[in-house]
């Protein structure tokens, strides 16, 4: 498999990037997602897992700039067994639901970017 002619994907792992301030990380993970949305390449697929779920569910901005890539082609993925733990399954508002399955294939064919 050659990743590089791909394009890429990002992961994401938590509802906030870095350590430090809870509020702050999730501030920068949102100013992440609208970054990721004003670039000239969007990414293939953007994958959420363990509490990174959270924010194609509950989280506004993000959802909005999400819509936005998924127009332009961007695959949004969410692990179901990681919705299914936080309750938050039916509150999935964009995207699609997969499984850690789908999510280690996806992982190892792409470039593959982690901000958290």
């Amino acid at each position: 498999i050659n990743a590089g002619n791909n394009g890429f994907v990002v992961v994401i792992s938590s509802e906030q990037m870095g350590t430090g301030d809870e509020e702050f990380g999730k501030k920068l993970l949102e100013n992440f997602i609208y970054s990721l949305s004003e670039q000239d390449e969007l990414p293939k697929k953007i994958i959420f897992y363990n509490s990174g779920v959270k924010l194609p569910c509950l989280h506004e901005k993000a959802i909005n700039d999400l819509k936005a890539m998924e127009k332009f082609g961007t695959e949004i993925l969410a692990c179901g067994l990681c919705l299914d733990f936080y309750h938050l399954k039916e509150k999935l508002q964009v995207g699609s639901v997969t499984n850690m399955y789908r999510i280690t294939e996806i992982m190892r064919s792409y470039y593959t970017v982690k901000p958290c």
